[in-house]
Order: C-alpha cells, then sequence, then structure tokens
C-alpha cells in the first residue's frame, strides 16, 4: 500500500512538471536560461521555507547539510539550467519526453550503486510505459523545430543529475524529514543561482515582465517549483527510485496538453493510446511484489 500512495503522490507531481515544461517554454523567449531557473526555485524556496518552519519538520543534521547542499546545487541549480536550454531548442512534449528517460537511467544508476534489484517486472513496466511516451509524440516528430535534437540531447545527458538525486536523496530523507531535505536542498540550489544572476546582471530581465509573463512565473515558482517538489519528495520516501521515476512518462502528456493552449503545439491521437500504455506501465510495475527498500521510511511531514 506504502508503494502504491507513494506512487500516486509521484504522479500528481509529474504531471505539475510536464505543466512546467509548457509554461518554461512560454516563458524562454523573455528570459535567458539562469534567470528562469532562478524564477522558479526563488519563488519555490520562499514558499517551502514557511511551510517547513510551520510544520516543525526536522531539517538534515549538521553532517548532513554539505551533502545535501550539493545534491541541491546539482539538481536545482544546474539540472535546470540544462533543462531549460533544452526547452528553448525543442518543444515542450519532445523536451519531456527526453526527460522520461528518467526511469531507464534511475534504474541503471540504483542498480549500480546496489540501491534496488533490477527487477524482470519492474524493467518491463518502464519499458511498456516507455513505448507509451513514444507512440504519444512519433506523430509530431516530423514537425520538429530546426535543432531540436541538440535540446533532447541536453536534456538526455541532464537527466542523469536527476537519476543520482533521486537515488542518494532516500538516506538524506530517512535522517530528517521530506521537507527538511527539500528546503536545505532547494534553499542552496535557489542561493547559487541568484548569486550568479545577480553578478551577471541577468536578474534585471525581470523587470521586463508584463502581467501575463508574471502569473507565469509565479506558476511555475509555486506549482512547478514548491508543490511539484514537496509531492516528489514525499513520494521518494514512501517507494523505490525507480518507481517514483516511472511517473516520469506522464510529464510529456501533461507538457503536450498545456503547451496546445499556451504555445500551439499540436496534439493527435496518438497521445490518448500512448497516455493509455504509460499507465499501463506504471500498473506493471507497481503492482508487482514488494520492492526491496534502503530503510523504513519516517511518516512524511
Amino acid at each position: 500500500m506504502d508503494h502504491t500512495i507513494g506512487v500516486l503522490i509521484a504522479l500528481v507531481s509529474s504531471c505539475l512538471g510536464g505543466s512546467a515544461a509548457a509554461v518554461t517554454r512560454y516563458l524562454v523567449g523573455n528570459a535567458d536560461p539562469l534567470t528562469l531557473a532562478l524564477l522558479r526555485w526563488g519563488i519555490g524556496f520562499l514558499v517551502v521555507l514557511p511551510v517547513t518552519l510551520l510544520l516543525r519538520s526536522k531539517m538534515p543534521p549538521r553532517a548532513d547539510w554539505l551533502a545535501v547542499s550539493a545534491l541541491g546545487i546539482c539538481f536545482f541549480g544546474l539540472f535546470f539550467v540544462f533543462y531549460n536550454i533544452a526547452v528553448a531548442y525543442t518543444t515542450a512534449a519532445r523536451a519531456s519526453l527526453a526527460l522520461s528517460t528518467l526511469p531507464l537511467q534511475t534504474m541503471v544508476v540504483a542498480a549500480l550503486l546496489g540501491i534496488e534489484q533490477l527487477t524482470v517486472r519492474k524493467s518491463l513496466g518502464v519499458a511498456i510505459a516507455m513505448l507509451g511516451v513514444f507512440a504519444a509524440l512519433a506523430s509530431g516528430l516530423g514537425a520538429a523545430p530546426e535543432g531540436a535534437w541538440r535540446g533532447e540531447l541536453i536534456m538526455t545527458g541532464a537527466v542523469l543529475c536527476m537519476a543520482f538525486y533521486n537515488v542518494w536523496s532516500r538516506r538524506f530523507i530517512q535522517r530528517s524529514s521530506a521537507l527538511g531535505f527539500l528546503c536545505v536542498g532547494m534553499g542552496a540550489g535557489a542561493a547559487v543561482l541568484f548569486a550568479v544572476d545577480a553578478l551577471t546582471g541577468r536578474v534585471a530581465v525581470l523587470a521586463s515582465f508584463g502581467a501575463a509573463e508574471w502569473i507565469a512565473g509565479i506558476y511555475l515558482g509555486i506549482c512547478g517549483g514548491a508543490l511539484a517538489f514537496i509531492l516528489w519528495v514525499l513520494a521518494l520516501q514512501r517507494t523505490t527510485p525507480t518507481l517514483v521515476a516511472n511517473t516520469m512518462t506522464v510529464n510529456p502528456i501533461a507538457a503536450g496538453l498545456l503547451a496546445k493552449q499556451l504555445v500551439g503545439e499540436p496534439i493527435t491521437l496518438n497521445l490518448v493510446g500512448g497516455l493509455i500504455a504509460v499507465f499501463a506501465g506504471i500498473w506493471i510495475a507497481t503492482m508487482g511484489p514488494s520492492q526491496r527498500k534502503a530503510a523504513p521510511s519516517p511518516a512524511p511531514q
């Protein structure tokens, strides 16, 4: 039951992440990748910090702060700068398709580090979900922007950062709390982004934003930043990294649906068939025998 709840939480998080890809695509012409990352995680941290303090969530022990901060800088800083660069080259749906290699990369990283066993059932579920994503977006591949392959290649490489974040996060969450871990990591990433933006003068770009851009930016920070990743670390607390990562395959579906409304990206009937295959794959991976956990998880906070 704990695994199922964790996967459901991760599904909501991944849908919010997909919508954030579409919003990023909408904003990418108005700001550079560093400034967009600061907007997302600066606002996200301003939401996560008071929630963490209000709920009195346990912070990581002092001995873990350096490692948790390093993970946060790598993920909320480095990964999302490359994420924004990738989205600038291609469509939201295709960028999210590359992002959906996360389950495969997480499985490999977790197996190499001895965190999870690579079972046949888990591999089959991820494979079916991945095929569903490819089927959902196949009809749009020929109409991709010129040079889109650069964005997808950058995104695929950057996903390795998220795979290590998923695998290495769990032990730190277990020694503190989901919110405490998220708060320290996101704060470290936002601080580095702010320092770089301030030193290079990029932060001044935000002054040129109109009402529509600020609405999109606030959504990006609150829903695509704070809420999505509060749910993500809560999911990591309840189930294995690969099962959480497997839900990333719904990300392109959410991205494609919202991007159609914001920037006119097309949706086809393949999307419906792909969505069915995605959920079939997630069901296969989730409904098998209980996956081995590294250690019992504390209750979410």
